[in-house]
């Protein structure tokens, strides 16, 4: 199959009109439909719906569009690769981290060390929860992550790094624990107002079934995706919060704030690396997921060693 025809496939469907994508491709227009009807031909498949208002894939035209990005990235990884082979690595790399767990506190160390180790690799560095990435790892938007273990999805790999157990956290002036006491029962938690992230969202999943495992509702105050944001709500005496101690400390370490390790059922969540399932890293993402490891390695080493 020729590249260059996915290609135009690719932008007809990225354009929504093949008036638009021959402008953009600086193709004539009858050209341009003539390699959609040479890719219909081969494939005995109708990819494309025309109607005045554009052209939008069929369910084959799906298929082929999905598989097409993947075969034309792989192209060009391999003319970059072989045209760098033997060089230092280099080139953009792009990584997620869960916002609310023990790994979000490595990204300086990762970017310390990636930085020490390949000056002309750029890291983009982005925090995400683990529900809505799969895609982006799939079509090469993202390179890998650090996430929220969602369970198996199609076209990606989970290795689990971190277990968690998920904490109540509590501003001091809504609740006062009998003195000493770190822990707090589920069902003390389901009296009060929580913030949390979207239903979407593996954090969210593993409360709500924590909820109906033990016959409890949910009390939501709102949902929030933003760290910052939480903070100020639960500075405000606007509800309360569930996430893993790690992040708790590090957002809400003053004396006015409780966290409490949540008992009876406990809730853990995993932290797990995920890559893609078929598709080949770039050099330059193969050498920052060796770092990402070796970070994760020490990280644990230290925790069990304490």
């Amino acid at each position: 199959m020729d590249t260059r025809k996915l290609a135009y496939f690719v932008q007809i469907v990225d354009s929504g009109s093949i008036t638009k994508a021959a402008a953009a491709l600086h193709v004539a227009q009858p050209a341009l439909s003539q390699q959609v009807s040479g890719l219909e031909t081969e494939l005995k498949q109708r990819l494309l719906i025309r109607s005045k208002q554009g052209v939008k894939p069929t369910a084959a035209g799906h298929t082929l569009y999905r598989h097409a990005q993947s075969i034309l990235r792989l192209v060009e990884q391999a003319r970059q690769d072989v045209a760098k082979s033997g060089a230092a690595p280099s080139g953009r790399v792009s990584i997620a981290i869960a916002p609310y767990s023990m790994a979000s506190s490595l990204t300086p160390k990762i970017i310390s060390e990636v930085s020490r180790r390949y000056p002309d690799i750029i890291l983009h560095v982005t925090e995400i929860y683990g529900g809505v990435l799969s895609e982006a790892i799939k079509n090469g938007r993202l390179d890998m992550a650090l996430i929220y273990e969602p369970g198996p999805i199609r076209g990606v790999q989970f290795t689990t790094m971190i277990v968690e157990d998920l904490h109540f956290v509590v501003n001091a002036d809504d609740f006062t624990p009998a003195p000493g006491n770190s822990e707090i029962t589920l069902a003390e938690v389901a009296s009060f107002k929580l913030f949390l992230p979207e239903k979407i969202h593996t954090l969210r999943q593993v409360v709500e079934a924590g909820y109906d495992s033990s016959g409890l509702k949910l009390k939501l105050a709102g949902e929030v995706e933003s760290v910052p944001s939480l903070a100020r709500l639960l500075r405000a005496g606007l509800g309360a919060t569930i996430m893993p101690k790690s992040a708790a400390d590090a957002l809400f370490h003053e004396e006015d704030f409780h966290v409490l390790r949540i008992v009876d059922p406990a809730l853990q969540c995993k932290i797990a690396l995920c890559t893609p399932d078929h598709d080949p890293l770039s050099e330059a993402a193969s050498a920052v997921l060796l770092v990402l490891k070796e970070m994760l390695q020490e990280m644990l080493s230290n925790k069990y060693a304490r």
